[in-house]
């Protein structure tokens, strides 16, 4: 409601276009190259049920698909410590796997080499495109994760060393980049 003198024109509205919606994107990668682009099913939840069924059905496969010879030393995984992450079912898998989990201390964004290293430049990348339909949506995030070249990947985990280097200086604490 707005306040208007009755000879004023009426407001003209907008119709806006509904949007595409989200798509939810898990992305494993090691120092050479994306391994696995997951994206969640409209309308579910991510739980350590889904998180663990990812794990050991789709990621699992995918490394093992690796060249001969890049696996030499078994899967160092990282992952923040969300409740999907941590809840019992999750930990129980990864244990059946015999990956090894990277602790994540609280507050550590730093730690977090996907979150700004990886998702930042892709939304900058994609920014301002429109998608009619999610497949084109997927395809150019696949595109861009392809096109970006090994030392993108390879320089992330070079700083997520420096990282841990400072986080086990400062015992825990947080620290600025």
């Amino acid at each position: 409601m707005q306040w208007k003198h009755t000879s004023s024109p009426s407001s003209k509205k907008f119709k806006s276009q509904p949007s595409a919606g989200k798509l939810l994107l898990t992305v494993f990668w090691d120092s050479q190259r994306p391994i696995l682009e997951h994206y969640m099913e409209k309308g579910v939840r991510v739980t350590s049920v889904n998180y663990s069924n990812m794990l050991r059905i789709e990621l699992r496969p995918a490394i093992r698909s690796k060249p001969r010879g890049r696996l030499t030393q078994g899967v160092l995984l990282l992952h923040d410590n969300a409740r999907r992450h941590t809840a019992h079912l999750t930990i129980s898998t990864i244990l059946q796997l015999n990956w090894e989990v990277l602790e994540h201390p609280a507050y550590s964004p730093h730690l977090a080499p996907s979150d700004f290293r990886l998702f930042g430049p892709l939304k900058n990348a994609l920014r301002g495109r429109r998608f009619a339909a999610d497949n084109e949506a997927k395809e150019a995030v696949h595109d861009w994760l392809h096109s970006q070249p090994q030392t993108f990947f390879s320089n992330d985990i070079k700083k997520l060393t420096d990282s841990w280097a400072k986080c086990i200086e400062k015992k825990g604490d947080y620290f600025e980049k």
